[in-house]
Protein backbone atom coordinates (compact mmCIF):
# COMPACT_ATOMS: atom_id res chain seq x y z
CA UNK A 1 0.00 0.00 0.00
CA UNK A 2 1.06 3.44 -0.65
CA UNK A 3 0.94 6.29 1.56
CA UNK A 4 -0.09 8.47 -1.42
CA UNK A 5 -2.91 6.27 -2.30
CA UNK A 6 -4.26 5.49 1.30
CA UNK A 7 -4.01 9.40 1.70
CA UNK A 8 -6.10 9.89 -1.05
CA UNK A 9 -8.80 7.31 -0.36
CA UNK A 10 -8.84 9.10 3.31
CA UNK A 11 -9.50 12.31 1.64
CA UNK A 12 -12.53 11.17 -1.02
CA UNK A 13 -14.11 9.00 2.55
CA UNK A 14 -14.10 12.57 4.25
CA UNK A 15 -15.72 14.22 1.28
CA UNK A 16 -18.64 11.61 1.50
CA UNK A 17 -18.97 11.43 5.13
CA UNK A 18 -19.26 15.17 5.10
CA UNK A 19 -21.27 15.20 2.10
CA UNK A 20 -23.94 12.38 4.73
CA UNK A 21 -23.49 15.40 7.71
CA UNK A 22 -21.00 12.50 9.21
CA UNK A 23 -17.65 12.21 10.72
CA UNK A 24 -15.05 10.12 9.51
CA UNK A 25 -13.70 7.98 12.11
CA UNK A 26 -9.65 7.25 12.25
CA UNK A 27 -9.13 5.07 9.56
CA UNK A 28 -6.23 2.71 9.54
CA UNK A 29 -5.15 -0.27 6.87
CA UNK A 30 -7.70 -2.94 8.98
CA UNK A 31 -10.39 -0.45 8.52
CA UNK A 32 -13.56 -2.22 6.96
CA UNK A 33 -15.27 -0.59 4.07
CA UNK A 34 -19.36 -2.34 5.03
CA UNK A 35 -20.25 -3.30 8.54
CA UNK A 36 -17.46 -1.34 10.43
CA UNK A 37 -17.25 2.22 12.02
CA UNK A 38 -17.31 4.14 8.33
CA UNK A 39 -20.56 6.03 7.83
CA UNK A 40 -20.97 4.61 4.72
CA UNK A 41 -22.83 2.42 2.27
CA UNK A 42 -22.14 0.55 -0.82
CA UNK A 43 -23.50 3.29 -3.22
CA UNK A 44 -21.22 5.64 -1.46
CA UNK A 45 -18.19 2.25 -2.26
CA UNK A 46 -19.32 2.14 -5.57
CA UNK A 47 -18.74 6.20 -5.51
CA UNK A 48 -15.50 6.38 -3.72
CA UNK A 49 -14.36 3.69 -6.41
CA UNK A 50 -15.26 6.09 -9.47
CA UNK A 51 -13.85 8.72 -8.28
CA UNK A 52 -10.44 6.97 -7.56
CA UNK A 53 -10.43 5.90 -11.19
CA UNK A 54 -10.76 9.35 -12.17
CA UNK A 55 -8.17 11.12 -9.96
CA UNK A 56 -5.62 7.88 -10.73
CA UNK A 57 -6.82 7.09 -14.37
CA UNK A 58 -6.39 3.36 -12.81
CA UNK A 59 -9.28 0.96 -13.10
CA UNK A 60 -8.01 -2.33 -10.73
CA UNK A 61 -11.31 -4.14 -11.47
CA UNK A 62 -10.74 -3.63 -15.64
CA UNK A 63 -10.72 -8.02 -15.89
CA UNK A 64 -13.26 -8.05 -13.36
CA UNK A 65 -13.83 -7.92 -9.75
CA UNK A 66 -11.36 -8.00 -7.08
CA UNK A 67 -12.56 -8.88 -3.48
CA UNK A 68 -11.32 -6.45 -0.80
CA UNK A 69 -12.35 -5.37 2.74
CA UNK A 70 -10.10 -2.94 4.17
CA UNK A 71 -8.76 0.38 3.09
CA UNK A 72 -5.54 -1.02 2.96
CA UNK A 73 -6.61 -3.61 0.38
CA UNK A 74 -7.98 -1.35 -1.50
CA UNK A 75 -5.11 0.67 -1.51
CA UNK A 76 -2.53 -1.90 -2.45
CA UNK A 77 -5.09 -2.50 -6.00
CA UNK A 78 -3.81 0.88 -7.13
CA UNK A 79 -0.17 0.16 -7.34
CA UNK A 80 2.27 1.15 -10.52
CA UNK A 81 1.70 -1.03 -13.51
CA UNK A 82 5.29 -2.12 -13.55
CA UNK A 83 4.16 -4.06 -9.88
CA UNK A 84 1.69 -6.44 -11.13
CA UNK A 85 3.80 -8.88 -12.82
CA UNK A 86 2.37 -10.25 -16.01
CA UNK A 87 -0.14 -7.38 -16.69
CA UNK A 88 0.62 -4.69 -19.72
CA UNK A 89 1.11 -1.33 -18.74
CA UNK A 90 -1.63 0.78 -18.76
CA UNK A 91 -4.09 -2.19 -17.77
CA UNK A 92 -4.91 -1.14 -14.43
Amino acid sequence: MTNSMFALIAEELARIAADKGETLPVLGPDTRFLGGDLPIDSLDLATLLVVLEQRTGQDPFRAGFVQFNTVGELAALYRPAHSHPGLPAGSL
